[in-house]
Parts: C-alpha cells; sequence; structure tokens
C-alpha cells in the first residue's frame, strides 16, 4: 500500500505524511488511539508515530497513558467512546506499516474487501477470543496475519488482536519459546504459526464452518474448466480460460503460493523490482476482474475421470468439470533426518527473511548451497554471530555473483561434501546439527540455534499417485500443450515436467494448458 523508510526523524517523512494523509481521507466515522507509554526511546518513537497520524485527520484523537499496566510500549486504535480490540505491541513499521494504515482505516469505517460471507462468518463468531501475533518487521508473512486477525477483531466485539514484535519483547519471546514467526496465540495458547489468510482462521475457530462449505460446494454446477491451484501457473491459466468465455473455477489451498513467500523478486519481466505478497494481491485482483469463480483454502484429495471429472475435496465436498488443470506447484524440500519434525519452528526454519531476525547474535546452519542458500547466508550473516553453510556436493550451485560476496563475509563458513544426519536439541530448542563428511566419512557436531533449509523443492502431487503419470520425482508427465496422461486433464507450472521453475514461466505455462483445455473441449 504505502513505501516505508526505515531511519526516519519525525517518523514520518514528508512524502509518507503526504501519501498517508490521502489514505485516512477515507475514515467515516471518529476513532481514537491510545499508546501506553514506559519511557523508553522506543515509547518516544511510537508517540512520535501517534502524533504524526493525528496530525493529519481531525477525526483521529490521541490519548497517553503514562502508567499502564500491561504492554509497553503499544498503540491502541478503535472507534471512538468504544473499547479498544486492536493493539500494536511495538512500532508497526516495515512491513507492519500497512497493517497500521488498513487497522486505522477499519476502526474508521472504511469497508474491508473481504467477500460478504466471510464478513457474516466472521460477525457470527460468539466466543471470546483474545489473539496475540509474534511478528518480525522484516517478516513478509506477518502481514497478512496480522491485517486478518485485525479485521476480526475490528468486525466482532468478542475478538481482541495484540501484534507484538518478538525484537521487543524478547522476554516474552523467550519465556514462550518461540522460533519462528507469525506465531499466533489464542487465550493464551499456541493457535498456529505461518502465514494464515482470515478465511482459514475462521474455519479453525468457527466449528462446523467445514461442513457448511462441502455442501454448498458440493452443489455448483459443473465447470467447463476447473484449476486446482493458485500461483502463477492457477492465476495465469484461470485468466485464459475466462478470457474465452466458458465457466472457470479455481481451487486453491492457498492462493498465490510460494510466491507469497518470496520477499524480493527482480527478473519480473516489465517489472524491475517487486515483492511477493504485492505480485500475489495483484494477480488475485486480475484473477477476480474476471467471471471466474475463485474457492480459497480448499484443497484437492483425488482425482478421477467419469463422464465428467471429479476432483474431492479435503472437506469432502466434489466438483464436477468438463476439463481441469492442476497447478498445484510445489514446496520446499525436508531434510527428512531424525530430530527436523520435533524441531520445526523451534529452530529449524525455512524461511530466513521471516525468522531470521529471531536468531539475532545466535549460531546458524543454512543447508543447502543453491541460489536460495547461499542467499540466505548472505542475508543472515547480517543479523546473526554464524552462518555454517552445509552443501551436499563437491561444488556450490549458486551463482558466482551470490559465491563470491558469500566467501568475503568474515562470518560465513562453507563446507562442501557434508550430508546432515541428525537435528540435535534439548526438548524445546536446536542447539546443534550433525553432518558427515562424504569424503572421509566423519561424523561433526556443529553448535546452531537455527537451521535454515533451501534444498530444492518437492512437487505438491501426492493425491495424483495412481491417478495419472507422474515422475520417479512427482512431477506430472504433460506434453507441449500442458496434456497429461489423462485426456482433458492438463497441468501447469512447478508440479509438471516443465524444465525450469520460474514464475515467468509457469504464467505462460498456465496459458498454455489453457489454450490446451480449450482446445480439447471445443474437439470433444
Amino acid at each position: 500500500m504505502l513505501k516505508h523508510s526505515n531511519g526516519l526523524t519525525n517518523m514520518l517523512d514528508s512524502n509518507i505524511k503526504q501519501q498517508l494523509d490521502t489514505y485516512l481521507k477515507n475514515i467515516i466515522n471518529p476513532i481514537e488511539i491510545t499508546v501506553s507509554t514506559n519511557g523508553t526511546a522506543k515509547a518516544e518513537e511510537l508517540l512520535d508515530l501517534a502524533r504524526d497520524i493525528t496530525s493529519l485527520n481531525e477525526k483521529i484523537t490521541l490519548s497517553v497513558d503514562e502508567s499502564p499496566t500491561g504492554r509497553a510500549p503499544l498503540m491502541a486504535i478503535g472507534p471512538q467512546g468504544e473499547e479498544t480490540r486492536v493493539k500494536f505491541a511495538g512500532i508497526p513499521m516495515g512491513h507492519e506499516f500497512t497493517s497500521l494504515v488498513l487497522a486505522l482505516l477499519q476502526a474508521g469505517g472504511h469497508p474491508a474487501k473481504e467477500s460478504k460471507e466471510t464478513i457474516e462468518q466472521a460477525k457470527s463468531l460468539t466466543n471470546k477470543l483474545d489473539f496475540e501475533i509474534y511478528i518480525s518487521l522484516t517478516c513478509q508473512n506477518c502481514p497478512e496475519v496480522v491485517q486478518a486477525l485485525n479485521l476480526l477483531a475490528v468486525l466482532n466485539p468478542n475478538v481482541t488482536t495484540t501484534m507484538i514484535d518478538g525484537a521487543l519483547f524478547q522476554d516474552e519471546v523467550n519465556e514462550r519459546n518461540i522460533m519462528a514467526v507469525p506465531s499466533v496465540y489464542l487465550n493464551g495458547e499456541l493457535f498456529g504459526q505461518g502465514r494464515m489468510s482470515l478465511d482459514e482462521i475462521l474455519n479453525k475457530v468457527d466449528t462446523g464452518a467445514s461442513d457448511k462449505q462441502a455442501a454448498a460446494l458440493s452443489e455448483k454446477a459443473p465447470y467447463d474448466v476447473l484449476v486446482v491451484g493458485g500461483g502463477p501457473a492457477g492465476a495465469s491459466a484461470a485468466i485464459y480460460s475466462a478470457r474465452k468465455g466458458i465457466r472457470t473455477g479455481v481451487i486453491a489451498d492457498r492462493f498465490g503460493g510460494q510466491v507469497a513467500d518470496t520477499m524480493a523478486i527482480e527478473n519480473f519481466i516489465s517489472v524491475k523490482e517487486t515483492e511477493g505478497p504485492k505480485l500475489v494481491s495483484n494477480l488475485e485482483q486480475h484473477v477476480l476482474d474476471y467471471d471466474v469463480d475463485l474457492m480459497k483454502t480448499q484443497k484437492a484429495v483425488r482425482l478421477e475421470k467419469k463422464e465428467l471429472i471429479e476432483v474431492e475435496l479435503e472437506n469432502g465436498a466434489v466438483l464436477k468439470s468438463k476439463s481441469v488443470i492442476l497447478a498445484t506447484g510445489a514446496r520446499w524440500r525436508e531434510m527428512n533426518v531424525p530430530g527436523e519434525q520435533e524441531y520445526k519452528g523451534k529452530g529449524v526454519a525455512y524461511c530466513p527473511h521471516c525468522d531470521g531476525p529471531l536468531f539475532k547474535g545466535k549460531k546458524t546452519a543454512v543447508i543447502g548451497g543453491g541460489n536460495s542458500g547461499i542467499e540466505a547466508a548472505i542475508d543472515l550473516a547480517g543479523i546473526v554471530e554464524h552462518v555454517t553453510v552445509l552443501e551436499f556436493g563437491d561444488q556450490l550451485r549458486a551463482d558466482d555473483v551470490l559465491v563470491k560476496k558469500a566467501e568475503s563475509l568474515a562470518n560465513v563458513t562453507i563446507i562442501k561434501e557434508a550430508m546432515t544426519t541428525e537435528v540435535i536439541g534439548d526438548g524445546q530448542r536446536v542447539i546443534g546439527l550433525k553432518y558427515t563428511d562424504r569424503k572421509s566419512n566423519e561424523s561433526h557436531l556443529v553448535d546452531v540455534a537455527g537451521i535454515f533449509v533451501q534444498i530444492g523443492l518437492v512437487p505438491n502431487s501426492e493425491f495424483l499417485k495412481e491417478t495419472l503419470e507422474l515422475t520417479d520425482r512427482g512431477e506430472i508427465v504433460i506434453d507441449g500443450r500442458g496434456q497429461t496422461s489423462i485426456p482433458g486433464v492438463f497441468a501447469a507450472g512447478d508440479v509438471t515436467t516443465q524444465a525450469y521453475k520460474q514464475i515467468i514461466i509457469s504464467m505462460g505455462a498456465g496459458a498454455t494448458a489453457a489454450l490446451g483445455a480449450f482446445d480439447h473441449l471445443i474437439r470433444s
């Protein structure tokens, strides 16, 4: 939404103030900001931010609590005269600045962009729900969760939500043993970790929601093209199909897929630079500009060719279509060694941008010497005490420019021909890892607090085994038109045998599959 800078003297410079002033004109009803201070420099920064905001719009008032009984520094936002239900413990800058702006607008009566069904479901919750979201300001996944829960609190008086900057509240992070962000607590108990949409959150807290959704989905009329997956390939396939004027549906477990977890994108032709979440937002809006039935938070578990092609969802619903395009993408490959699952989210991580700040001043390891692994090492080197890179092969697979940069860093050690064999923990968190030197066959122990796994991708095709032709790596075998081994079933993107797993290639493959599916429909 807004571009922000991090080295601000008056918290908000003139350019940001001008942008913010434009957005705040959308406030309809008076709102109040309450800042809880504790005399620290960070509390003064937060108070300066609040003063900058209130100076821009007469509908915003400010009150200060200099003797808080709870967290401080903290900013609470709500409609004037009501108990505040949206709170920011810390300074919501960095990636969370947009979360702050949206909270101001929504508290002031500006309508949310969520669907009517989602809003009604949010309003219907009757249980008391107190959410706490631990974040880092460098995490690109955190804002989606913060914004979803903030909106839920705005819509429903039974809900409160507090964003907590883990770097500022280290005592809480240590006490709760938080080693991955976002970490969400509900009524004092861990609710979930990682990226979550409002629909996903509602499905977890609203008992009976899954059955109601399944019944509604099963009643839908058959599609001409049903796209399974909402990443770049799926979005492209949906747009190309809808442009042909045929009935098009999309089911997506998580719209955007891997792209939503990507920090910097600098090779998307005609766009010099962007970030994953922004690209995902643009993709979704583009899809919705057409007559596409988008069904989010839905996961396919079975595909069967009958008179029509049937796709069964995890909740039991069955959708029917004349043709199907599979674009389920891929996920991070795991090490599959003892201790990995036990310490996932407790030191074993897959997103250095998100979780890196939680290991400030500590020793870490990166598993994998490809571009993603070496980029992770370079990023972490500016935060942590030391980074050890373990590469299975005898050569790094990353681009030369990245390798030279990593090798120039004093706190980065690169070990080749190293096979990770075990994650070591103390029952609460990671304390080390074991690897075997593939030359000497000797075993070594490395003391680390965090392990970042960057060893490639696994196709999301498990539900298709015994259904259509897959490679031994699980990739869907396709021809030049995206056709699979089942007539009328096409596939595109990272889940297929398509060479090179790139956003722009997946988009082209999605278009190819859509055109292939349309050609199949008109011929059959």
